[in-house]
């Protein structure tokens, strides 16, 4: 990982690290797959965005290659998960999506370690509002294995009535704000961890006041706001 100028190995806790953020990712894309084609523009924009970005900066072919190739698959199961949903993706497909990125955002980090941050930053929204749903959750003494239905996104959903209100105005982050910080963050690999706090602190801000993590009417309703 990088860290201003400096170059940090992990060493052999490394494989621990990675370890749990392959299962944070993949139970992270299940918490947010709650409203429909939400998951799959997440998978859409993170992959491309990604290769986009390994492109512009020189690196390999390899991990970009493969992130077009995961973006057009999810983007052709978009076509019919888009609001309002014909097919859905369920746990088994949502662990995936989250599996195959965070391997694609490892690899990427093997040949140039400010790509995680990138990686981060991309991923923004759906860290940012399954952290803080998370972390109200624990404060609360909930058990946070249990379903529930307070996500921010959650939240909006059923006070904009509309699953694709939301899943466009996530879109409409990703690119306006979160590409754009991740763009600086691979050109200025030195800077890429002060960038991961500017692009992401605004967007705790925004799922607070969301309502991310408040107590939901049930929380035997299950997290999949169909």
């Amino acid at each position: 990982m990088r860290f201003g100028a400096q170059t940090v190995s992990l060493g052999w806790p490394g494989y621990i690290v990675g370890a749990l953020g392959i299962a944070w990712s993949v139970n992270l894309f299940n918490f947010m797959d709650g409203i429909d084609g939400i998951a799959a523009s997440e998978a859409v924009f993170i992959a491309w965005g990604a290769a986009l970005l390994a492109i512009v900066t020189g690196q390999s072919v390899a991990v970009p290659a493969m992130g077009c190739a995961f973006g057009a698959v999810c983007c052709g199961f978009l076509v019919w998960n888009w609001p309002p949903a014909k097919i859905f993706m369920g746990d088994v497909g949502s662990g995936y999506l989250g599996y195959v990125l965070v391997v694609l955002a490892l690899g990427a980090t093997r040949e140039n370690p400010a790509a995680l941050a990138v990686w981060v930053i991309l991923g923004g929204v759906f860290f940012c509002d399954a952290f803080v749903t998370l972390v109200r959750r624990l404060a609360r003494g909930e058990r946070v294995y249990q379903a529930h239905r307070s996500h921010a996104y959650q939240w909006l959903a059923r006070s904009w009535r509309s699953h694709r209100s939301v899943t466009l105005a996530v879109v409409a982050v990703n690119l306006f704000w979160l590409l754009p910080c991740a763009w600086f963050a691979a050109v200025h690999p030195s800077r890429a961890a002060w960038t991961v706090l500017i692009a992401l602190v605004p967007l705790v801000l925004v799922v607070l006041l969301a309502a991310a993590g408040r107590r939901a009417e049930s929380n035997h309703e299950g997290h999949k706001s169909r």
